[in-house]
């Protein structure tokens, strides 16, 4: 038998270790929950330094390729410089449509029902999936070569939407033809390995056929749906083609180094239009700094975030023209850089490789 003592000091230990338990699991779940009101506190003393209020920003592009991911390094950069810092007051929600038009659609479809502050279009496939979209969330569109032929502004440079803004790069075509002329003086026949499926390629065609005949040149046109694509169709110029001219077609940026692969058994030069595909392979590039390109744009971006309206940051143009070449390149596509064309230009062979 147990007696009154044994059961009572039983009761008591039992009472003890509640007590105990009770207080453990207490002081458990105030632990648990202190790193959530730590990063609180981070991140409001984060927006107080940067005295601007959390946003959230959207960005998409079209496919990631050196060229558009310097641009998109470039909007960050300028952003954080202006005080919208990534993960501390600026919440970036980045997505990439992997070089498909169909989940650039998709993509645009998340955004708007995500509702952040302002969405970032790079490319002009992510551009019009974007406006087409939303009528309402400020859309900043960039790295669009044409964007009256991507109908996303008309020819009055009047964005078609209130909510629509944005950076070009309307290069003029005719330094571009000049330059082709200079590096390779015999050439009749220009290449042209393009995206039927992107309006900037296709107006950029249509400019070409008007054009090179003024400068006693043709164009021969070969289309390429899909990155893949790309080795198969510069092959075919083989014997017809004299020189090869591309200029932000992002099927031919996703795949440039098959692109230059099969110039190099060709012995055809490549021209381009941006310092990335010059590193990547190219002859030379007549075009503008891609990072440049971005922190344009990107206080294009601040703008708005800041709180200013979409109607009041009018659509603009950067046409800064920097010529880059690769004597190396132009060796192993049957070419020599004369000594005065390197003299006004960046040779991309002294420079250690952007990143």
């Amino acid at each position: 038998m147990i007696s009154a003592t044994t059961a009572t000091t039983t009761t008591i230990s039992k009472l003890r270790l509640g007590i105990i338990t009770s207080l453990f699991t207490t002081l458990s779940l105030v632990g648990c929950s202190q790193p959530e009101s730590t990063v609180s506190a981070e991140t409001t003393t984060a927006s107080a330094e940067t005295d601007k209020p959390a946003k959230t920003l959207a960005i998409t592009q079209i496919v990631e390729h050196p060229s558009l991911d310097e641009m998109r390094r470039g909007i960050q950069d300028e952003l954080a410089d202006n005080g919208y810092v990534a993960g501390e007051n600026l919440d970036i929600n980045f997505q990439s449509a992997q070089g498909n038009t169909g989940t650039a659609g998709q993509i645009a479809k998340q955004f708007v029902g995500d509702v952040p502050d302002a969405i970032v279009a790079i490319s002009t496939p992510s551009a019009q999936s974007i406006v087409a979209s939303t009528t309402s969330i400020p859309v900043i569109y960039t790295a669009v070569s044409d964007p009256v032929a991507a109908k996303l502004i008309n020819e009055q440079n009047v964005p078609i939407q209130d909510n629509v803004t944005g950076l070009s790069s309307q290069l003029p075509l005719e330094p571009q033809i000049e330059l082709i002329k200079k590096i390779k003086p015999d050439a009749k026949t220009v290449g042209y390995v393009y995206s039927p499926g992107e309006a900037n390629s296709v107006a950029l065609l249509k400019r070409l056929q008007e054009v090179l005949p003024s400068y006693g040149l043709k164009v021969l046109d070969v289309s390429a749906n899909r990155p893949t694509d790309i080795a198969m169709a510069t092959r075919s110029l083989q014997g017809r083609a004299d020189i090869i001219y591309t200029s932000m077609d992002n099927n031919v940026a996703s795949a440039f180094e098959a692109m230059t692969a099969a110039a190099n058994e060709l012995q055809i030069p490549i021209i381009a239009s941006d310092e990335f595909s010059v590193q990547r392979g190219a002859t030379a590039a007549l075009g503008v700094n891609d990072y440049d390109f971005g922190r344009t744009t990107g206080k294009m971006v601040y703008r708005i975030l800041n709180g200013e309206a979409v109607v009041n940051v009018k659509p603009e143009i950067m046409n800064t023209l920097t010529l880059f070449v690769s004597p190396k390149n132009a060796a192993a596509q049957g070419v020599k850089l004369s000594d005065a064309l390197l003299t006004d230009a960046i040779n991309v062979d002294e420079k250690p490789k952007a990143k």
